[in-house]
């Protein structure tokens, strides 16, 4: 687990992302951590195509992109669980410090994740 602090210093809030291969998995994902105010907001994507490289192999697959925004404080508590609850082995959970935006946006964001 991350030090969330100290990993985006500066930022106020993040966009994490992650990646599942069926649809009512990331809508329940999506509901989940907006429910327990781990995300304020989670976005998910139509299906695209993955290619990746595992286990020596090219692999392909239709998955679903889910955008969670959360607060820094939050990411910690909201990566544990991901992890604990995302049905892939290694799962694809990264973090982009949101350095800017709409300040109402990124407080809005703070409020729901307390």
């Amino acid at each position: 687990m991350s030090d969330a602090g100290s990993l985006h210093a500066g930022a106020e809030a993040l966009l994490v992302i992650t990646t599942v291969d069926d649809g009512d998995v990331a809508t329940e994902l999506a509901r989940e951590a907006v429910e327990q105010r781990l995300a304020a907001c989670v976005h998910v994507l139509s299906p695209g195509r993955s290619v990746y490289l595992w286990e020596g192999q090219v692999e392909e697959a239709q998955e679903h992109t889910l955008l969670l925004k959360t607060s820094v404080e939050r990411y910690d508590a909201l990566e544990s669980w991901l992890a604990s609850r995302h049905p892939y082995e290694t799962p694809e959970i990264i973090a982009l410090p949101i350095s800017s935006g709409l300040p109402d946006y990124i407080h809005w964001i703070e409020q729901c994740t307390r």
